[in-house]
């Protein structure tokens, strides 16, 4: 069983206005716009502060060319920098 509790919050004049047109644009009401909003804060305050997770960044190619197939990372650092020396 779902509740709900009534409560009175202050926002700022303009946010509330922007508000109520994305809600009326979206055929939706302000409290879900905020009940949206801070299911979403939550979800993100509550992430575990863990280890670094690389976002995946891929570039629909077809992987290294023919010649640095199995190069060590020397060799492809050094050809990165190439001409970039200080």
């Amino acid at each position: 069983m779902v509740t709900h509790m009534k409560t009175t919050i202050d926002i700022a004049d303009q946010l509330l206005t922007e508000a109520k047109q994305l809600a009326a644009s979206q055929g939706t009401t302000v409290r879900a716009l905020v009940e949206a909003g801070l299911r979403r804060v939550l979800t993100e305050r509550q992430a575990p502060k863990g280890a670094f997770q690389l976002r995946k960044a891929t570039f629909n190619g077809q992987g290294l060319t023919p010649e640095l197939q199995g190069a060590g990372w020397e060799r492809l650092r050094d050809m990165a920098y190439d001409g970039h020396e200080a």
